[in-house]
């Protein structure tokens, strides 16, 4: 089972991204409602995937997947952006994001593409 660690300052959105991940077969190993909360998760948790706000309070979710690449530059993150954040989302990508989600979303493409960063064939 893949581990996920779910970072978003909205815990509605957390709470969204817990039920679709659970629903299809994901382990949630933690949740971060800032980027500095997600950096220390990641250490402490090392899970599979990460899902990354960008817009948090204390430390964006830029300078937290820029940090967590320094730790770990095999980390895989996905980031989800709000439309609108087409610039920080190409700088999301130069930083080392694997992909990226667009709010809103729905349920299949979540999955689909942690599945695709993972390497897990769907059927």
């Amino acid at each position: 089972m893949k581990r996920v660690l779910i970072a978003d300052d909205a815990a509605f959105m957390r709470m969204s991204l817990k039920r679709i991940l659970d629903k299809n077969g994901f382990e949630i190993a933690g949740e971060a409602e800032n980027g500095r909360i997600a950096v220390s998760k990641y250490k402490e948790l090392k899970p599979d995937i990460v899902t990354m706000d960008i817009t948090m309070p204390e430390m964006s979710g830029l300078e937290a997947l820029k940090s967590i690449k320094e730790i770990d530059p095999e980390a895989k993150v996905v980031v989800i952006s709000a439309m609108g954040q087409e610039v920080m989302v190409r700088e999301a990508i130069m930083l080392g994001a694997k992909s990226f989600i667009v709010k809103p979303f729905k349920d299949d493409h979540v999955i689909k593409t942690l599945n695709k960063v993972l390497n897990i064939e769907t059927q």
